[in-house]
């Protein structure tokens, strides 16, 4: 392995899943980690799952060798804190000298400056790894919908002042992320031509077998497609209530009229889930293509153009409308924010913003493409914010008492009466 000069700088990109290392892969093409030739760049790949051995491994994605080519090398972070979990392993302060030289060592650094690029700076493996390159710069880019909420946890000093800035897709044009700004720290948008750049060339990568699976589906000529995203395994609805969510999107969807679905699932989700759609879809009379395999929903978008996607409160619902003008409906999102626990969970957020912007098909709602970020969504998602982190963001507690004041009631979905005795916010009388 190539040692890298003294006076080099090299760039560590932290990924684990083929849409943030898709996200990585268009900042660096519009140039947001400089020029190329500025640093070596590693991509640093992680595999998070409970039980990673039994998950798709990233470098099975479709689309991921093209990502990777834009790299120099990638190296594999379970392999180099093996046998421990990444999800739970941490040096402790002492160790991460040591782990350091390790590394360093391991990867051909020399004494290179290191940069960091990372997603989910509050856990592990980004926590970790910022924890063993103590003196390096840190950049978080966000994954999804969560950018747009608080930062999940308090994080040690000698991290939070290292950061330099979040990159995010405009997911929701107009709303601004709440993510690490209790640490002044601004949000960058990653432009959406290079997004949609790198989605087109993940669907160009489309080989043998993805290609079988993407003609099964458009032989059928589907109109809609359906987002699984197993919240089992999270602990959000049981087995039982996830695989009813799903039957309930399908139900939705022929009711307005779609006679042919698809149905997306989680990679990890069990093969029950897809069994009790296809009887479901049997006793309704629609065609249903079962759209499983390495492939991003993105993909499919791509290939198959459907007029609707429904989902819960997936990122891939807000994907579908922003960079692909398909229209969006969503199914549950309501019944899993009132189930969520704790109050503070980080997908209440993406939950909110879902449930605020995107037509409920249960209520006959026409499904659309949101646009720009209506007037009453950063009010919204900035007192849930307050009410999730109240000591990160104590700014926030007068906007938040306002916004309360000038609803017709303190205790709903978004905020339930307990969370605001819990904080000492004064609950107005109803109407």
């Amino acid at each position: 392995m190539p040692t890298t000069d003294p006076t080099d700088r090299v760039q560590i990109f932290q990924v684990s899943t083929l849409y943030g290392a898709a996200t990585v892969a268009a900042a660096v093409d519009a140039g947001q980690f400089g020029d190329p030739g500025h640093a070596r760049r590693l991509l640093l790949v992680s595999n998070n799952a409970e039980i990673p051995e039994t998950a798709v491994r990233l470098d099975a994605m479709t689309g991921y060798e093209r990502i990777a080519a834009r790299f120099d090398e990638v190296v594999d972070w379970n392999e180099a804190v093996h046998p421990h979990h990444p999800s739970s392993w941490a040096p402790r302060p002492e160790e991460s000298p040591l782990w350091q030289r390790v590394l360093r060592t391991a990867w051909g650094l020399g004494s290179a400056t290191v940069e960091l690029v990372v997603e989910s700076i509050q856990v592990n493996p980004a926590k970790a790894l910022a924890a063993v390159f103590a003196e390096s710069a840190v950049q978080v880019y966000a994954d999804g919908l969560m950018s747009y909420g608080p930062t999940r946890d308090e994080l040690p000093q000698s991290i939070a002042c290292r950061i330099r800035r979040v990159l995010h897709l405009d997911l929701v044009p107009g709303l601004r992320p709440l993510l690490l700004t209790e640490y002044g720290v601004g949000a960058e948008l990653v432009p959406d031509d290079a997004f949609r750049a790198v989605l087109r060339e993940i669907a160009a990568a489309a080989g043998p077998d993805d290609e079988a699976r993407l003609a099964a589906a458009a032989e059928a000529a589907p109109t809609a497609l359906l987002l699984g995203q197993y919240l089992a395994v999270l602990g959000i609805l049981t087995a039982e209530e996830e695989e009813d969510l799903h039957v309930r999107m399908l139900r939705g969807a022929a009711a307005a009229g779609h006679r042919s679905v698809v149905f997306k699932p989680h990679p990890t989700a069990p093969a029950s889930y897809s069994t009790a759609l296809q009887e479901e879809a049997s006793r309704t009379g629609v065609t249903l293509t079962v759209l499983d395999g390495p492939l991003l929903a993105e993909t499919f978008y791509e290939r198959c153009r459907p007029q609707l996607v429904v989902g819960c409160f997936s990122t891939a619902l807000l994907t579908a409308a922003v960079y692909f003008g398909v229209p969006v409906a969503r199914v549950g999102t309501g019944t899993v924010l009132s189930r969520l626990t704790p109050y503070e969970n980080s997908n209440r957020v993406p939950l909110t913003v879902v449930e605020h912007l995107v037509p409920d098909l249960e209520s006959a709602a026409e499904p659309a493409v949101p646009g720009a970020a209506p007037a009453s969504l950063a009010p919204l998602v900035r007192a849930v914010g307050y009410c999730m982190r109240p000591t990160a963001h104590p700014g926030l507690r007068a906007e938040t008492v306002r916004y309360l004041a000038e609803r017709e009631h303190g205790g709903d979905l978004h905020f339930p009466a307990e969370r605001l005795a819990e904080l000492g916010l004064r609950t107005p009388a109803r109407v």
